[in-house]
């Protein structure tokens, strides 16, 4: 009965929905780990306020990822426009008059339901769709500058550009994922060269105009210096130490109480040190099997949007959960990354939602075009028989 349920309601790759499913599970006992300090402090005794906080927005993000996987895939293409032109009004809003945290306007507090929202997560979303759509529309001329990739060089640069004024590392991020969701969608590489070079430059000076040069400076030459260990770091060095192999246990982490955003930035720390070594390869082995499946998709999918499309939102996830562990061990530059579908956030969980529902929308598309094509083949072939 249930199987039957599942089968009905979850389309697309199960192994995907399974995944999904199992890091939804580890990040409610992390956050409720790495959070129960806090709770008490900020909520006078309350340790289990952040628990019922992170499970209802974990659910709700499951929810709008289930909604994104039963819109057909093609829908995408169609609003992706849409959403890079309000996506950009909202960058330049917050940028002037976002809530400022961490030196950092990125947020804008949404009315009456209190919560925050990083317009970059649309943006991501909207800008991955739209090059999506526009490679696989000119598929014929490509290498087009006109038609096709001004277009595309100037809406990068344009929302690379707007993103990088508040926070360097999305921005960072979002373009090397548009190079390479271009090179996939074979733009030669002189032009590629060309809008590297283009985007890099408008990049840099929304960098210097913005509020984060001075911190992503520092925090290179920080990484670059091996006798400077930052703070963030050496305590997320402690943590790995001390969990050892198997960790201390759920629960028993002591730098949660010291790191800096344990339930965001640096949750990897708190999983090696609660779960250890083995808790860490399991987390580690997730994100690969994530990539599998996504390019499993990729390859199954019909048609140059669908493939991608696909390619484009799973590339972003896994390199940003690639960034995150990265830093947590010392392999990169401090950034303020969370963790996809680990760390605790607010509409973050929901877009996150989205771009996996995404993949399963197109994983479910293809599979319900196969079925469908097995079942005429089934039946034209008992009408000869007959």
């Amino acid at each position: 009965m249930i199987k039957q349920w599942l089968q009905k309601n979850l389309k697309g790759d199960p192994v995907l929905w399974g995944i999904v499913i199992a890091f939804s599970l580890i990040s409610v006992a992390v956050v409720y780990s790495a959070t129960g300090t806090l709770a008490y402090k900020m909520m006078e005794g309350n340790t289990e306020y952040f628990l019922f906080k992170h499970t209802s927005l974990i659910l709700v993000g499951l929810g709008f990822m289930w909604i994104a996987h039963k819109v057909p895939y093609r829908y995408y293409s169609r609003l992706s426009l849409v959403a890079l032109i309000v996506s950009a009004p909202l960058l330049i809003f917050t940028f002037f008059y976002g809530s400022n945290i961490n030196e950092a306007s990125r947020w804008i507090t949404i009315p009456v339901i209190n919560q925050t929202f990083q317009p970059s997560d649309l943006a991501k979303l909207a800008l991955i769709s739209y090059l999506a759509s526009m490679l696989s529309k000119r598929q014929d001329g490509v290498d087009n500058w006109k038609s096709a990739l001004l277009p595309m060089v100037l809406w990068t640069g344009f929302i690379c550009g707007l993103i990088a004024l508040t926070n360097t590392s999305t921005a960072v991020l979002l373009f090397i994922t548009c190079v390479l969701l271009m090179f996939i969608g074979r733009v030669p590489l002189k032009q590629l060269a060309v809008m590297v070079l283009v985007v890099g430059v408008v990049g840099t000076t929304a960098l210097a105009l913005g509020q984060r040069m001075d911190t992503a400076v520092s925090r290179f030459e920080d990484f670059m210096d091996p006798s400077e260990v930052p703070f963030q770091l050496e305590q997320s060095y402690i943590a790995i130490a001390t969990g050892g192999v198997l960790g201390k246990g759920p629960g028993n982490s002591d730098q949660r109480d010291i790191l800096p955003h344990p339930y965001s930035d640096f949750i990897y720390a708190i999983i090696l040190e609660e779960y250890g070594l083995v808790g860490g390869v399991v987390v580690l082995f997730l994100y690969l099997a994530f990539l599998y499946r996504g390019l499993v998709t990729v390859t199954k999918s019909n048609g140059a949007f669908a493939s991608l499309l696909s390619a484009g939102v799973c590339f972003s996830l896994v390199m940003q959960g690639m960034v995150n562990m990265a830093v947590a061990v010392g392999l990169g530059p401090i950034t303020g990354l969370p963790l996809p579908l680990l760390s605790m956030g607010g509409t973050s969980l929901i877009f996150t939602g989205i771009s996996i529902g995404i993949i399963l929308s197109v994983s479910r598309t293809d599979m319900e075009e196969k079925r469908n094509a097995t079942a005429v083949n089934s039946t034209l072939k008992t009408q000869v028989n007959a």
